[in-house]
């Protein structure tokens, strides 16, 4: 099992930033992918951010050059820098892991982010 402390949310105004943090802790040594998934009051899940054990990052559409995601291996932690924060980017974003590429394995509990004046 991988368990997650995440940090960082918050209320921020539009075009605000936030730096979200996840530190995994457990089974962390079979961890492939580190990265973040969002959602917002009754929407589905989406994916935010990615990034593989060698760095290379993917985002998704809505925050591709906004948002960046960074990794930190001998910690076992990912983080989120998130700028120009508009009120869409209002949910609860999750932090995930896996132990292979492709979908997340585990995940935690998410942490509240509101954009709002």
């Amino acid at each position: 099992q991988v368990q997650f402390v995440e940090s960082g949310g918050g209320l921020v105004q539009p075009g605000g930033s936030l730096r979200l943090s996840c530190a995994a802790s457990g089974s962390t040594a079979s961890i492939y992918d580190m990265g973040w998934n969002r959602r917002a009051r009754v929407k589905s899940l989406v994916f935010v951010a990615g990034i593989t054990r060698v760095g290379m990052t993917n985002y998704g559409d809505s925050v591709k050059g906004r948002f960046t995601i960074s990794r930190d291996n001998a910690n076992n932690s990912v983080y989120l820098e998130m700028n120009s924060l508009e009120p869409a980017a209002t949910a609860v974003y999750y932090c995930y892991v896996n132990t292979v590429p492709g979908p997340p394995t585990y995940w935690g509990q998410g942490t509240q982010v509101t954009v709002s004046s």
